[in-house]
């Protein structure tokens, strides 16, 4: 079982964003901006494109709702999208706030937020759905 199923489970604490009966959304513990967020199906499966094609396109529709909602509740000028890591195999999407591209940019140093500041970034972004 990985993390992300743990997580899913309720076996290990997140700061959910969204879900429904196929997928999962929280945000990412190490994030790279405020409102970065991981989107995941339910089940596990390592490799994105090992998806079939309506869970793949489900979980683009998915990650699109929980976009705009970022988009809404954290000021920036686009949500960009990244499929990256190795470390956790299940498949998922990154959801990153950008001003701009260097945003996104994995090597640059992540945020330290603390445990309300995490809630309160994640009741924002909840409360635009």
């Amino acid at each position: 079982m990985t993390i992300f199923s743990k997580i899913i489970a309720g076996d290990i604490p997140c700061y959910k964003i969204a879900e429904d009966d196929r997928y999962f959304a929280f945000l990412d513990i190490s994030p790279l901006q405020k409102g970065h967020t991981l989107v995941v199906p339910k089940h596990e499966v390592d490799y994105i494109f090992d998806l079939d094609d309506e869970e793949l396109a489900g979980m683009q529709v998915f990650a699109k709702k929980v976009a705009l909602a970022i988009r809404k509740a954290i000021p920036c000028k686009k949500v960009g999208q990244c499929v990256i890591g190795l470390e956790v195999p299940h498949a998922h999407i990154h959801l990153v706030p950008m001003q701009s591209e260097d945003d996104i940019r994995f090597s640059n140093p992540h945020l330290k937020l603390t445990p309300e500041e995490f809630e309160a970034i994640a009741a924002s972004i909840r409360a635009q759905f």
